[in-house]
């Protein structure tokens, strides 16, 4: 029997429990203790058509969340354009490798074309090393180090 691919959709109010059981497994995974403000927060974020932020929730047939991408427009001054950057991907530790992580990006490619994006950046920890190895059989890893310094 052929695998479905998962169907990729904005997140919604249905998706609630799940993207939050998503968006807790992210925060587990780089060791970042999530609040239910910080969610709430987040949340309330994504489900303003206002805000930059944007949530594409990949489902199973079953319509289950299984995968989450946080996009976002990121203005590139040089090139005196916008470009797409994804702040948080997850997949379900239990839909991995089921083409969760690819209709993911196929669907931010599409909405990377849709809006005019050029490119979708992104960062990630060193110590990644399943995701770092998926990024790389479909992205360019740039020279960019990144840099940050506390507000005083």
């Amino acid at each position: 029997m052929e695998r479905e691919t998962p169907r990729v959709v904005p997140v919604a109010e249905p998706h609630k429990a799940d993207w939050r059981r998503l968006y807790d497994g992210y925060a587990a995974f780089y060791k970042v203790e999530m609040t239910d403000e910080i969610a709430g927060t987040l949340w309330g974020w994504l489900n303003d058509p206002a805000h930059v932020l944007n949530c594409l929730i990949a489902e199973d047939a079953n319509g289950k969340a299984i995968g989450l991408a946080h996009i976002r427009a990121m203005p590139r001054p040089l090139s005196g354009a916008e470009c797409g950057f994804l702040d948080d991907l997850f997949v379900d530790p239990e839909a991995r490798g089921q083409g969760v992580f690819e209709a993911l990006f196929e669907a931010m490619d599409a909405m990377a074309q849709e809006k005019g994006w050029a490119m979708v950046r992104w960062l990630t920890q060193e110590f990644n090393y399943r995701g770092r190895s998926a990024y790389d059989r479909i992205a360019t890893k740039t020279p960019f180090i990144l840099y940050q310094r506390e507000t005083p």
